[in-house]
């Protein structure tokens, strides 16, 4: 997926509001949905927005679908923001 999923998906702070809360582990469908004023089916418009920008792992377990980071996507873009701002990075 390119940057211009993964930046949609950044633009909107609620899914800024889940990433901050996957940061701590993964959570199930049903505990993010707990920590918003939304509905089910808004939080999950969400998550798939996540999930096709790739920031986001989903796996199932029984009737359970958690969510984990993906934080190899945020590693590419902070490079390449720090390539744009001629900072050097650990690639060599």
């Amino acid at each position: 997926m390119g940057f211009g999923a993964t930046f949609k998906a950044l633009s909107n702070p609620v899914r800024r509001e889940i990433l901050t809360l996957l940061k701590d582990g993964q959570l199930s469908a049903g505990e993010i949905a707990a920590r918003f004023d939304l509905t089910g089916a808004t939080i999950s418009h969400h998550l798939g927005v996540l999930k096709q920008a790739e920031l986001v792992f989903e796996t199932r377990d029984k009737n359970y679908i958690y969510y984990q980071l993906n934080t190899s996507v945020l590693e590419d873009v902070l490079c390449w923001i720090a390539d744009l701002k001629g900072e050097a990075t650990d690639e060599t």
